[in-house]
């Protein structure tokens, strides 16, 4: 079971994103407030790639809005990134959580293979329609999402990678992997793990120089 089916063939990125409304390719719906699709320009030359949604971005409907969100504005700002001409998006659509207490923030789970390969034709959809030239991974289950189970940010991070033909891009694209930032908040050295998500970032201001 995959969310192959509603995929829309034809349509830009409005379609996709209402078309995602009704997936049910895996069960993370059932407990979802709703999809969260991404969101960016179309003629987006940087495609942003993190995990899922988060608590509060599952209520607002919009990734990286939460406390991670904040902490990735920061680190663009840092590395001379303009998020607003960015496509940020999840691997995951949907928000995987554990049970809490009314009032409380529910706290993420982290979505499992069948999970991440299930959602994965949103994923190859929203790049067919983009086709960046750059492409920031953000964390384990995004990098796995792309470059396979195999995959490890902690030996790969800030290195300039091809984007797998899975995934259209422009000629030459450049893929970048790092942290997520969410990382940066659980961190014991908050300011090292920022400065290391920056420096990662700063590869792609150098590949566009």
């Amino acid at each position: 079971m995959t969310a192959q089916e509603y995929v829309p063939e034809q349509g830009g990125l409005e379609q996709l994103r209402l078309a995602a409304r009704a997936c049910r390719g895996c069960d993370l719906y059932r407990d979802a407030t709703q999809t969260v699709f991404g969101e960016g320009p179309g003629d987006a030359r940087i495609l942003v790639v993190g995990e899922q949604p988060g608590d509060i971005e599952d209520r607002r409907g919009a990734p990286f809005v939460g406390p991670a969100g904040k902490v990735l504005d920061r680190a663009f700002d840092a590395a001379g990134l303009d998020r607003g001409r960015m496509y940020v998006t999840n691997a995951v659509k949907h928000f995987k959580h554990r049970p809490a207490a009314p009032g409380k923030r529910r706290i993420h789970q982290t979505p499992d293979r069948t999970e991440i390969v299930a959602c994965r034709p949103w994923l190859v959809a929203e790049f067919a329609r983009i086709r960046p030239a750059q492409v920031v991974v953000l964390g384990a289950t995004a990098a796995k999402a792309m470059l396979g189970p195999a995959f490890r940010v902690t030996k790969e991070h800030g290195r300039r990678l091809a984007v797998p033909a899975e995934f259209a891009a422009a000629d030459d694209a450049v893929l970048v992997a790092t942290i997520h930032p969410s990382a940066v908040l659980r961190a014991d050295d908050r300011d090292a793990a920022f400065d290391g998500l920056v420096e990662d970032l700063r590869v792609l201001t150098a590949a566009a120089a």
